[in-house]
């Protein structure tokens, strides 16, 4: 099938990435994957190519705005769900090493079909619940960043992203509409976590009205073991 490239080809000479044959093949083929698992399993309710470029591939990679991803830096993409950011991450800067993480199996296992798919190397897919994971030795405090488009308040997002980062490491929220009352919620939360809230970036996603913002918080400090609580009470009685 034959796609107008024009938007991406926009989008990322915004973003000033810039994409070889095989970056834009890649990313076409997770997008027909996309739209033919959509078919059986809800991954996304954006299908159309160009809300696709816009509100999944060109926002993800967005993240270029608040850390320079030329570096080897270890990510972990927590509630991945149908593969964003971590997927088109990894296509952009492929010496990034990536862990998806899920709590549906389901999704997981066509994020693996996908990275074999794509013969994508350093990236995984790790089905499980945060609460869970971040207690395990090989994942807490293990990651440079973890990013997050998974819809969840800050306060609850911050509990269960924040242990597995590193000190001095980064959490960046990816976070649609007004967040100022949302931020100012999850400062105690932040804190008692070890981190600190160092910016709050709005910006408008390219050749749309679309407003986005990224929130990015420092690990200062490690994090208690308390955290984070037993499955669902994050999100249940956010901190």
């Amino acid at each position: 099938m034959h796609y107008d490239l024009s938007r991406l080809q926009d989008g990322l000479a915004k973003l000033n990435i810039s994409f070889s044959e095989l970056q834009f093949k890649q990313l076409l083929i997770f997008y027909e994957m996309l739209n033919e698992k959509n078919k059986v399993l809800n991954l996304t309710t954006i299908t159309d190519f160009e809300e696709v470029v816009d509100k999944h591939f060109i926002d993800s990679l967005s993240l270029i705005k608040m850390v320079d991803l030329t570096q080897p830096l270890k990510i972990l993409d927590l509630g991945t769900g149908a593969g964003f950011p971590g997927i088109p991450l990894k296509i952009a800067f492929p010496q990034l090493e990536i862990v998806l993480m899920d709590s549906l199996n389901k999704k997981i296992l066509f994020l693996q079909d996908v990275i074999t798919e794509l013969n994508l190397h350093k990236i995984a897919a790790l089905h499980g619940r945060a609460e869970e994971i971040a207690r395990k030795f090989d994942y807490r405090e293990r990651f440079d960043i973890c990013v997050s488009r998974a819809v969840a308040n800050l306060s609850s997002l911050s509990e269960y992203c924040i242990p597995f980062v590193k000190q001095g490491g980064l959490f960046i929220s990816y976070k649609a509409g007004e967040i100022e009352e949302e931020v100012l919620q999850a400062k105690r939360a932040v804190h008692l976590l070890g981190g600190k809230i160092r910016e709050v970036e709005k910006f408008q996603l390219p050749g749309t009205d679309i407003w986005r913002s990224f929130v990015k918080i420092e690990k200062i400090n490690k994090t208690s073991k308390t955290y984070p609580r037993k499955a669902g009470t994050p999100t249940r009685e956010p901190l």
